[in-house]
């Protein structure tokens, strides 16, 4: 794939521009923040040495998001291992003027987790450590940095699992999905992190460390700070700590993969489902022939129901695999009987399971499909296949593939159009309609992957001025002179 112009480039690179044009027509101007300076990586390598990394190759991988859909030039990246070190850093960074980006497992998909220009790179890919686990709670503590993955792999062994399940579960950072309170296939049992979260540590822009750290499910006292920085995108602290509640690992699970002639089909699908299923439904995940297309095209994976125009994956998660599998027979007998279904496939071992979660690697199809324009909306759920529809009618043979797909559960689409390369027309074609289109439906325009640098000029979109002027207040008071993540989540001024 091809970048688009838009990509940033700060000092350090070819063009040493201080501004950034953007396909979202808007400018980035560097803000007055301090150039690095020999003396700064000095004092870095003294406070951390062997994990200062300031060689142009080395830190080339830091400088790109997973998309490759922007970078930055940043030119030192530090790599603490503890909660002093990161007070340390910023502490330093606070008081020379020195701007810092946050950075996990570097999997976002909206810019937020790459620098603009310069910024200092602050990674947590060190701090990687269990700090405790509580086998009769199920509540973990731990560093910002653990893999999600292996995180899951370890509560796994204790007879629990993580709350959360992305795609990118192998790369990305728990710390990282706190930050951009991260959704995923598990949100429609198990809710968001805003509620498993019990309690963060969390180091301000001047260095101050906040522990917040609770391990109580119960806590009245005063306000939440720690929602404060769920979902914060690394622009009001930097989190280093995590507590979270971990439900028991289910016993026995299932999946169905089921194909279904309508979106209206899908629909009425999820309601007998949630209806018949109850308390072991755990996921609802749907994708249209578009997605199984590129699925099938460029991994070469085979779907296990052929010619639907739409699919459905469902999961359940219970302690009594003969009762599970009692309900979810008894479910796909009324589905098939009243029509709601034309065809469908059931796995309960473990590798059928993994081999039907075709849905996790629809992201990593359409990377291959050419440059893809993502869109991670909520509407309300009869109208979540209409945005598609209404896309592809408008951008016609302009767009090489326009595809939805999501949690059906928790009313989140992901609309995805690919092209042969990056085009501005086409850009213009799909912005601002797609965020007029889901503002009419009172919907968000960032279900799960936060604003970042892409989306922070749409945020009214979603959210009244008097809430953005807020946020900015918040803003303000925890990094007044701005120098954590910026350019990101919220608006530039005009």
């Amino acid at each position: 794939r091809r970048e688009p112009p838009a990509v940033a480039r700060g000092r350090g690179c070819s063009s040493g521009r201080d501004v950034v044009p953007t396909g979202e027509r808007y400018a980035v101007r560097r803000l007055p923040f301090a150039r690095l300076a020999d003396s700064d990586v000095a004092f870095f390598e003294r406070l951390m040495p062997g994990r200062v990394v300031t060689g142009e190759e080395e830190v080339q991988p830091f400088n790109v998001d997973w998309l490759k859909s922007v970078r930055g030039c940043s030119q030192l990246v530090l790599k603490p291992q503890t909660t002093t070190e990161v007070s340390q850093v910023l502490r330093y960074c606070n008081e020379k003027n020195l701007a810092v980006n946050p950075q996990g497992g570097n999997t976002g998909l909206v810019g937020g987790s790459v620098p603009v220009f310069d910024e200092i790179i602050l990674s947590t890919a060190l701090m990687n450590q269990v700090i405790s686990f509580d086998k009769v709670s199920g509540i973990l503590v731990c560093q910002a940095g653990c893999v999600l993955e292996r995180l899951n792999d370890y509560v796994e062994e204790q007879g629990f699992i993580m709350p959360l399940d992305l795609g990118a579960k192998g790369s990305c950072h728990i710390g990282g999905n706190v930050a951009t309170n991260a959704g995923g296939l598990r949100l429609l049992r198990y809710g968001s992190l805003r509620g498993t979260v019990l309690g963060l540590e969390v180091v301000l822009a001047d260095g101050s460390a906040l522990d917040c750290l609770t391990s109580l499910r119960k806590d009245n006292t005063g306000y939440d700070l720690k929602q404060l920085f769920i979902g914060s995108e690394g622009t009001l602290g930097v989190i280093t700590a995590v507590s979270i509640l971990c439900p028991q690992k289910p016993k026995a699970v299932n999946v169905a993969f089921l194909g279904c002639q309508s979106f209206a089909k899908v629909l009425e699908t999820f309601t007998t489902c949630r209806a018949m299923l109850g308390e072991i439904l755990s996921a609802y995940e749907f994708m249209d022939e578009k997605c199984m297309e590129l699925v099938e095209k460029h991994l070469k994976l085979s779907c296990p129901v052929a010619d639907s125009p739409f699919y459905v994956l469902i999961e359940t998660s219970g302690s009594n695999s003969s009762h599970d599998e009692e309900k979810l027979n008894n479910f796909l007998e009324q589905a098939m009987a009243s029509g709601l279904v034309t065809d469908g496939t059931v796995a309960t071992d473990d590798k059928k399971i993994k081999a039907s979660h075709l849905r996790e690697r629809i992201t990593e199809a359409l990377t291959h499909d050419g440059y893809v324009y993502k869109y991670d909306v909520s509407l309300p759920v009869g109208k979540l296949y209409d945005l598609v529809a209404d896309t592809r009618a408008r951008l016609g043979q302009n767009a090489k593939n326009v595809v939805g797909y999501g949690h059906l559960g928790d009313g989140n689409l992901h609309l995805n159009i690919t092209a042969e390369s990056y085009s501005h027309s086409l850009l213009d074609a799909i912005e601002p309609f797609v965020y007029e289109w889901t503002a009419r439906c009172s919907g968000s325009i960032s279900a799960e992957h936060g604003l970042g640098f892409k989306k922070k000029q749409f945020i009214q979109y979603s959210k009244p001025r008097e809430a953005v002027v807020l946020m900015q207040q918040f803003k303000a008071m925890l990094d007044p002179k701005g120098i954590l993540n910026p350019y990101k989540t919220l608006p530039s001024a005009p």
